[in-house]
């Protein structure tokens, strides 16, 4: 299991060490870096121990920085760059009626390594929709244009921010050149040549925020948060805007599973080993966006959805308004320990999947990304 967590905040990084004494755990906050700066992703790669971080500066654009020595020290490496917009672009406008995405960087929201066969491939998705892939450990980034050229993505449009965004990417545990992706409202996106073609994968998804035509249209569907089960990576969950889906089909055909508290949320997490078992913080949605009846509760079901536990132990359960952003769930290689945060800077970790909880902060800023370290 794993014993080092990191934390990406709105005002800093920080890192996480589990400790025993005298008959008793607890974790220790060990690192404070950035502090002051807006980490949007934070990545330990398991495959070599290189730590990313993104970081967001407003109005001075984003940079990523990368540790060798974890997390000891921090230095800049590449950041990824849209290629320029060409003269007289003029496109449609997006199924919602707005602006079509512009072509510069806006906002660092995903990270992930390539497969365990790529060493220094990691892959980037960033708002407004653009997706990018390292092979050299973050030095150097390459912008995938069949995907930005693709003219389904003239359509996509900004959920929580004004342009779409990916906000996941799952790479195939068994083809590293078979990667599945997320969009925030752009539905799932798959490819099995490394990036070469792509095809929309979101049969089964709903928007219910769009006219009656329009609702099923794979194109435009908000997927807040996808994963996959690495030791099945045929079954995938999808928090929704609109609802909790499963796959076991690699992606191609989503059902919708019906959670108890509320099918709202941004936050999804499934064990490692176990297809069935995945976990979610529910919330109310759009307008509020707080916890059902200000209860902090996490949902488990360990039979792929048919029920669910309602996991409330060591949680606040009155007036907590608390939204877990769709990553700041994480869970570990076990499958036994996890972790979340909230908007309000608390953060809690489970020893038992979920069963009981144990507060580490009350006090940490809004919270973007929990990720253990292997």
């Amino acid at each position: 299991m794993s014993d080092r967590i990191l934390v990406a905040t709105r005002k800093g990084l920080f890192q996480l060490r589990r400790k025993s004494a005298a008959g008793r755990i607890h974790w220790d906050i060990t690192n404070a870096d950035f502090l002051g700066d807006h980490i949007t992703m934070a990545l330990p790669d398991p495959r070599d121990g290189i730590f990313y971080s993104a970081l967001y500066h407003g109005h001075f654009g984003c940079k990523m920085h990368r540790s060798r020595d974890g997390g000891a020290t921090w230095s800049e490496c590449g950041t990824p760059a849209y290629p320029p917009q060409p003269e007289n672009w003029n496109p449609p406008p997006t199924a919602a009626g707005s602006v079509p995405a512009p072509w510069n960087l806006q906002m660092i929201w995903c990270l992930e390594t390539g497969g365990r066969d790529e060493a220094g491939v990691v892959w980037l998705g960033t708002i407004p929709g653009g997706l990018f892939r390292s092979a050299d450990g973050g030095s150097t980034w390459e912008f995938n244009r069949p995907l930005w050229d693709m003219p389904e993505r003239l359509q996509w449009f900004g959920g929580g921010y004004d342009h779409a965004g990916i906000d996941s990417i799952s790479v195939d545990p068994r083809d590293s050149s078979h990667v599945t992706l997320a969009i925030s409202c752009g539905g799932v996106w798959e490819t099995r040549d490394g990036g070469r073609s792509w095809c929309c994968n979101a049969r089964g998804l709903y928007a219910e925020y769009m006219p009656p035509e329009r609702r099923d249209d794979p194109n435009i569907q908000d997927p807040h948060r996808m994963v996959h089960c690495p030791s099945k990576p045929d079954c995938f969950w999808i928090q929704h805007h609109n609802g909790v889906f499963r796959s076991t089909d690699g992606a191609r055909q989503w059902h919708e599973i019906n959670p108890p508290v509320s099918k709202f949320g941004f936050a999804a997490a499934v064990h490692p080993n176990d297809p069935d078992t995945a976990w979610l913080v529910p919330a109310v949605k759009d307008e509020k966006r707080i916890p059902v009846d200000a209860r902090v509760v996490v949902t488990r079901t360990r039979n792929g959805g048919k029920s669910f536990d309602v996991l409330t132990d060591g949680l606040p359960q009155s007036q907590a308004y608390d939204l877990t952003f769709r990553h700041a769930l994480d869970v570990d290689a076990s499958g036994r320990r996890l972790v979340f945060g909230s908007t309000t800077g608390s953060l809690w970790i489970s020893e038992n999947q979920g069963d009981s909880w144990h507060c580490v902060s009350n006090h940490l800023p809004p919270i973007y990304c929990t990720r253990f370290v292997a």
